[in-house]
C-alpha cells in the first residue's frame, strides 16, 4: 500500500523520465516541469520511453520514499493527456491503482456521492 493522504495528489509525468535518476534527480524534474513543490506530500509518478519502469516519488514527514516497479512483461498503460502542453495529468488513486495492476483504463466511472462535489 502507498502511503497517501487526503489532501495529496497523484502527479503522473507524461514525458518519459531518464530512470537513472534518483531522488535530486526527479526533485529537478518536478521543479522543472512543474510549480509544485516535490515536498508537499504529493506523489509524483515517473516512467520510461517504453513503459515498461515506474519510479512514484513521495515525500513524508521526515524525508522521501521512491518506490520503482519493473515490468517483465508488457508496459504501463498512461492515460493520453488531453492538452499536448502538459507536463503532468493529475489522477485518481485509483487509476494508479489500476496503472500498477494493468487493468485497462478505458472502463466508464459511474457517478458518485462526493462531498467535494457540494
Amino acid at each position: 500500500m502507498i502511503p497517501i493522504g487526503p489532501r495529496s495528489s497523484i502527479f503522473l509525468f507524461t514525458a518519459p523520465t531518464d530512470m537513472r535518476k534518483a531522488f535530486d534527480g526527479l526533485c529537478g524534474e518536478i521543479r522543472r516541469l512543474t510549480v509544485t513543490d516535490p515536498t508537499s506530500g504529493h506523489l509524483f509518478v515517473f516512467t520510461n520511453r517504453s513503459r515498461n519502469r515506474l519510479k512514484i516519488l513521495y515525500w513524508d514527514r521526515h524525508g522521501f520514499w521512491l518506490f520503482y516497479k519493473r515490468l517483465e512483461v508488457g508496459r504501463f498503460q498512461i492515460p493520453p493527456a488531453k492538452d499536448t502542453s502538459e507536463n503532468a495529468l493529475q489522477v485518481a488513486y485509483d487509476q494508479l491503482l489500476m496503472i500498477l495492476e494493468g487493468i485497462e483504463l478505458s472502463a466508464r466511472r459511474r457517478k458518485r456521492f462526493s462531498s467535494h462535489n457540494s
